[in-house]
């Protein structure tokens, strides 16, 4: 049986995966990126602030006592943002893209796609404990 303090570690971190999740689907990456964008544009803070995971994936990193998973978790959260940051600095304030940038950015997402951190991060918080 699942612990308790773990089980809510774990529901904690799906209700934070949901909301970015919500707040950035879209038909193709180019209108996920162009929400992210609406963010960033307002605020580098912002932008941060509007992924919960991030912040949940530190603490958990402190109170795991540097478990390895979850370093693996917040070096994948860390990546994730980065990743973001420099697809939104590419696209949108140096409008330098590649053709097959381009056609990537513009590929239609299937909405199951966006959950899979879902089935992913809870897992590793669950071997982190």
């Amino acid at each position: 049986m699942i612990n308790e303090v773990v089980l809510n570690y774990i529901l904690l971190f799906i209700l934070f995966e949901v909301y970015e999740v919500l707040w950035q689907r879209a038909e193709t990456i180019l209108g996920m990126l162009a929400r992210m964008h609406w963010y960033y544009s307002k605020s580098v803070f912002l932008f941060l602030i509007m992924h919960p995971t991030f912040y949940f994936s530190i603490g958990f990193l402190m109170l795991s006592d540097y478990n390895t998973y979850a370093v693996v978790l917040l070096l994948i959260k860390t990546i994730d943002i980065v990743l973001k940051i420099l697809l939104i600095e590419q696209v949108f304030v140096k409008k330098e893209i590649s053709q097959e940038l381009t056609l990537m950015l513009l590929t239609k997402v299937n909405s199951l796609f966006l959950y899979i951190g879902l089935l992913v991060y809870p897992p590793l918080i669950f071997l982190a404990l």
